[in-house]
């Protein structure tokens, strides 16, 4: 499945009768890679998560290679090619790293988990451990490539680097360079590592209070101290 063009038009989305998103406008083109930044609790999760489907849907469109899936529910949109790495990483903590992963590969052969193993090496070597004995960095190794095994051509990711030691956040970017790298797909990523988030990413959408306040490119976020310190909180990156 090649990568997915996004257009969001409009969109806003909430919980119940709540509204987090308002009027939210963004494109991001086949094979690119966006990060969303801002500070906690601005609705980066909740973006990602109506992307997904999993929000109700309050006013504006979600497009999907030009068609609207605004109403369509998750699974209908996972069969689409949307793909979802929650910040709660989600894994199956009583079946097998092994297990966990056939559970992703949907209609592939199950020869494919190789492709896991060759992502991250050490899932292999703990492929017989169950999902509680693996620490934070390998359950967060293990949630990724479930989700890679099923091809999506559109992926989301939530604050993958959440709370990991250093050295397993580079892994994990590094992996994740890889895959976009790759141009099958196209990825959103959200994260707090505001330096992992540019180095990766060629676009930045910055979210306050459910509304895009900032939108442009990597290098020109990277420039404005000013801009970086008023909406995300962290002082100079240079």
């Amino acid at each position: 499945m090649p990568a997915s063009t996004l257009e969001v038009q409009g969109l806003s989305a909430g919980y119940g009768p709540t509204r987090v998103l308002e009027d939210l406008s963004f494109s991001v083109a086949a094979g690119e890679r966006l990060s969303i930044l801002g500070r906690n609790g601005m609705g980066k999760t909740t973006l990602l998560s109506s992307i997904m489907g999993l929000t109700r849907h309050q006013g504006g469109a979600i497009l999907l290679d030009g068609d609207d899936v605004s109403r369509l529910r998750g699974s209908e949109r996972a069969r689409r090619g949307v793909g979802l790495v929650p910040q709660t990483r989600d894994i199956f903590r009583s079946l097998t790293v092994e297990e966990n992963l056939l559970a992703g590969i949907k209609d592939r052969p199950g020869s494919v988990i190789a492709e896991a193993y060759e992502m991250f090496p050490r899932l292999k070597e703990r492929r017989r451990n169950l999902g509680w004995q693996l620490s934070g960095g390998e359950q967060q190794m293990l949630s990724t490539a479930r989700c890679i095994l099923g091809e999506p051509s559109l992926l989301l990711l939530d604050e993958p680097l959440e709370g990991l030691a250093p050295v397993i956040c580079d892994e994990l970017m590094i992996a994740f360079t890889k895959l976009a790298a790759g141009g099958s797909m196209t990825v959103l990523l959200v994260e707090q590592r505001i330096e992992a988030a540019l180095d990766f990413a060629e676009k930045v959408v910055i979210l306050e209070r459910g509304r895009i306040v900032w939108q442009g490119t990597s290098t020109a976020l990277r420039a404005d101290d000013q801009l970086i310190e008023h909406y995300i909180g962290v002082g100079t990156l240079h």
